[in-house]
């Protein structure tokens, strides 16, 4: 790793750089939300691991990587791979699943560093939670055993997508999360996000949104229009015209969203029925942080835009995406569409503090992140990765599981202790208005 990147005298100047040459242009549009975001960033070490995987990519990219081959450096990978990047969703085919549940900086990449991000997030959360090192090498450990035990699974497996954490399979604080999603209704979120004005629904006028005048209103009702046509006709809705109701903008996304434009669509649901309404976001595509560091000419021309990048990425890393997945453009940028689940559920993290009830919970995330790389949505039409993952990662491995598992524990703790070390940085350079283009009043 180069001096400014290990942790050297000038390590702060690094963090501001990768963090500027990051997000310049979306600081320029909305300084107040990058404001926000780096607060937020600032609470704990972990809260600003979440929102800097620029510098991650920025570190990572100069490490060599032993378990990098031609295909395992050149997979699907979640991009942002931390502890609160799951949660509960209800699949394309109408089965509560507990999986990771973000994928606004998906991109082609090395597999490993899917494993190295959520090590070090592991190791940052448990550190915070006052584990030893022995303890928390305990749990990376039970994470990436269980990772590769599931994609020799997968290797060996006639029928893939038949694997699921779901409410048959997953225990403990995943099974209460399941459990939890299932009391969820479409009809109570509506009551939350909506009121029924003359005869129909409308949004309610609650804090973050925003009316569009009709200009506006009427750019982002004809870019939904065009997204229509991005949904694979397999999955489109049969009965359901799609008919706008509603649309808002919003504001007040979280630390990963700061300075993105969005909008929230209500549209006539399965009938006429008010409680079979649907609610999508549409949110304007990121630049995915792989993205930064990949120099792959074909990766880099293969998306028309960063919404268009968002969808593909999900559908190939999801082995039944959302039904409503798909992308437009507005103004010639690219956003990404999808509907707003009533079925989300997250851990809570906060309850989870013996190593027991944590390697339980890490255990079952190592499955679902190796679902991730090795099974894609049946209508994922992507042709970057034309060989079976699994395969790939087996055959680099090989007989060396012990070097690798020793390799993500030894690579998680030290990580994390730089990302501690970062953030004291990071936090000295904000409130003393070294970061151009934002600053702490």
């Amino acid at each position: 790793m180069t001096e400014s990147a290990a942790g050297g005298s000038d390590r702060e100047s690094f963090i501001v750089k990768t963090l500027v040459d990051a997000f310049a242009d979306l600081m320029a549009a909305d300084p107040g939300a990058f404001r926000t975001k780096f607060r937020k960033m600032a609470a704990d070490p972990f809260a600003f691991f979440r929102g800097s995987a620029c510098l991650f990519y920025a570190d990572v990219s100069v490490r060599e990587d032993r378990w990098a081959d031609e295909r395992t450096s050149r997979v699907w990978i979640q991009g942002d791979l931390h502890a609160e990047n799951f949660g509960t969703y209800m699949d394309g085919a109408g089965t509560l699943i507990f999986d990771v549940n973000d994928f606004d900086e998906a991109y082609v990449g090395h597999f490993t560093w899917d494993l190295e991000r959520f090590a070090a997030s592991v190791a940052l959360m448990c550190w915070q939670k006052a584990l030893s090192d022995q303890q928390i090498s305990g749990l990376i450990e039970t994470f990436t055993r269980a990772y590769l035990r599931q994609v020799r699974w997968f290797a060996d497996a006639d029928d893939d997508l038949n694997f699921s954490l779901n409410l048959s399979t997953a225990r403990g604080a995943v099974l209460s999360a399941l459990q939890s999603a299932r009391l969820s209704t479409r009809a109570g979120m509506l009551d939350r996000l909506t009121v029924v004005d003359e005869w129909d629904r409308r949004f309610r006028d609650l804090p973050g949104v925003i009316r569009l005048d009709d200009a506006e209103r009427e750019k982002v009702v004809e870019a939904f229009h065009r997204y229509l046509d991005t949904i694979p006709r397999a999955q489109r809705f049969r009965g359901i015209a799609y008919d706008v109701k509603d649309v808002i903008a919003k504001t007040g996304f979280g630390i990963g969203s700061a300075g993105l434009p969005a909008y929230t669509v209500l549209i006539e649901g399965f009938n006429q029925a008010l409680d079979n309404d649907a609610v999508l976001s549409m949110k304007q595509g990121n630049v995915a942080a792989p993205s930064r560091v990949v120099d792959d000419t074909e990766v880099q021309q293969y998306f028309r835009h960063h919404g268009h990048r968002t969808a593909v990425s999900q559908r190939a890393l999801q082995a039944h995406a959302d039904p409503l997945l798909g992308y437009t453009d507005l103004d010639g940028v690219g956003f990404v569409v999808s509907e707003i689940s009533p079925y989300e559920a997250d851990l809570d993290w906060s309850e989870l503090t013996d190593p027991d009830d944590l390697a339980e919970v890490i255990e079952q995330l190592g499955r679902a992140v190796a679902k991730m790389h090795c099974v894609s949505d049946s209508d994922s039409d992507q042709s970057l990765v034309d060989f079976q993952t699994e395969e790939a990662i087996v055959a680099v491995i090989g007989a060396d599981e012990s070097a690798f598992v020793a390799d993500i524990v030894a690579f998680g703790l030290e990580y994390a202790a730089i990302v501690r070390d970062d953030h004291r940085h990071f936090v000295e350079a904000f409130r003393e208005g070294r970061i151009p283009g934002v600053s702490a009043t």
